[in-house]
């Protein structure tokens, strides 16, 4: 039985110090018991000489220093791990909220998960279908990848992410594919809506859902990624399934680290956040990957928006420089109405090659993505050009590729959120595109892919 301290010294707004403890550890898991009987949980932040800091999951009020009792568990935060997670909607510290049954779990696994030993992982590349061309085509997903998507306040970013969820598969194959989507910080109705989208289409089947609400406590967000990439590392390396994690918006996880960090009244570092964020960050991405000698993986793609559509920002920064590429959203396509609002110049999968071609996807795919980019690109300046000088400042080329740089958008970003495209569907929608060029202006092209597809 857990020995019980009555030594609470002091409660400031979710901390709380007990004095006097001993075989305390960081971490660990502690309960608190009221007067009345209730039990509220928290956790161990700090130790110090024999003294506790605590942190709260709960509220504080009600609770008297006299005459509440804590006990201090011996385990760090755990979760209860079963295939019978899947079809099923948990809050972020792991309990069903669906109306189902309890999960009897298989084993208990610390949240925390365990680092991936880098010589054991397996380099990624095979090619995931999401069904979204600007991704498919242009910025190609790998299993084992970590590909983050940068959004802004009021950006469709939710339903970007559910039609990934939804979508999402590895082609040719019959082994199992599972998708872990966690939510932090999000409102109820936006949680309802999640639910039902993967309700309606049967994707919930093989889905496993934790959603933290927005007015849960902070702590509750910064475990609920670590619930869902546990459950993940136990279907990937247990049970041998294809896991894709979605996580959103860890701009709302990194906003209750800082609100944690100040409660602890450590020293801030860029815009407020705590020094550690890169470390804690990593903590979470690096959980992705593929081992060696083992069928399972796990693909990550966390949603950000960045605050003040900054890039530049802390939480975007840090992100980039741990994951590989970034899918960035543009306000100016949402304002034009395309549907994912995808700006594929700036976005990049760096290891978007190692997942296309023969085999994988079609030989023609890495020359006509290099050609689509190319002639994007161009057709923008074309237009910005026009818009200075008046349609008559361009040369005849110059307007075919503005009328290009129109179509593309139009037709190849713009697909909607219902539209679940294959990657040779995807493939024939650019050569389409490219038709409207001349052949000679196809020099990233090869002869022989030309005359397979420039010609039909």
């Amino acid at each position: 039985m857990p020995k019980e301290y009555r030594t609470i010294q002091e409660v400031a707004g979710p901390l709380m110090l007990v004095r006097d403890v001993e075989n305390v550890t960081y971490d660990e898991l502690g309960e608190i018991e009221l007067m009345n009987g209730e039990k509220r949980r928290c956790k161990v932040l700090e130790i110090d000489d024999g003294n506790a800091l605590v942190q709260l999951f709960e509220n504080s009020t009600g609770l008297n220093l006299e005459s509440s009792k804590v006990r201090f568990l011996g385990r760090t935060m755990e979760l209860g791990v079963s295939e019978d997670m899947l079809s099923r909607v948990f809050d972020g510290l792991g309990r069903p909220i669906d109306n189902g049954p309890e999960i009897l779990p298989d084993e208990r696994r610390d949240v925390n998960g365990l680092p991936m030993n880098p010589a054991a992982r397996a380099y990624p590349e095979e090619f995931i279908q999401t069904g979204v061309s600007a991704i498919d085509g242009l910025n190609t997903l790998v299993r084992g990848q970590k590909l983050p998507i940068f959004s802004a306040s009021g950006l469709p970013h939710a339903k970007l992410a559910a039609q990934i969820a939804r979508q999402a598969k590895v082609r040719g194959t019959d082994e199992q594919f599972a998708v872990v989507f966690a939510a932090m910080g999000i409102t109820f109705e936006e949680s309802n809506d999640f639910v039902e989208s993967f309700r309606e289409t049967g994707a919930i089947d093989r889905t496993v859902l934790f959603m933290n609400l927005a007015n849960d406590p902070a702590v509750e967000r910064i475990a609920t990624p670590r619930m869902a990439l546990t459950a993940a590392e136990y279907l990937a390396f247990e049970k041998g399934m294809h896991v894709l994690v979605i996580l959103t918006d860890i701009t709302n996880y990194a906003d209750a680290l800082r609100e944690v960090s100040a409660a602890r009244k450590e020293v801030p570092g860029r815009r407020g956040y705590p020094g550690y964020m890169y470390t804690d960050l990593a903590s979470l991405y690096e959980r992705a990957g593929r081992q060696k000698g083992r069928k399972g993986s796990i693909t990550m793609i966390p949603i950000l928006t960045m605050p003040e559509d900054d890039k530049t920002h802390p939480i975007p920064d840090l992100t980039g420089y741990i994951t590989e590429g970034q899918i960035i959203l543009s306000r100016d396509l949402y304002r034009r109405g395309i549907e994912p609002p995808i700006d594929v110049l700036p976005s990049l999968s760096r290891l978007k090659d190692k997942g296309i071609g023969q085999g994988k996807t079609r030989a023609d795919h890495a020359n006509t993505m290099n050609q689509l980019f190319a002639a994007y690109a161009r057709g923008k300046d074309a237009k910005e050009l026009m818009m200075i000088l008046g349609e008559a400042a361009l040369t005849e080329i110059d307007k075919l590729y503005a009328k290009f740089a129109d179509e593309f958008e139009q037709q190849y970003i713009n697909q909607g959120y219902r539209a679940d495209r294959s990657i040779e569907e995807t493939l024939d929608i650019g050569w389409d595109l490219l038709r409207i060029l001349p052949r000679t202006e196809l020099k990233r092209i090869k002869d022989e892919f030309l005359d397979k597809y420039y010609t039909k």
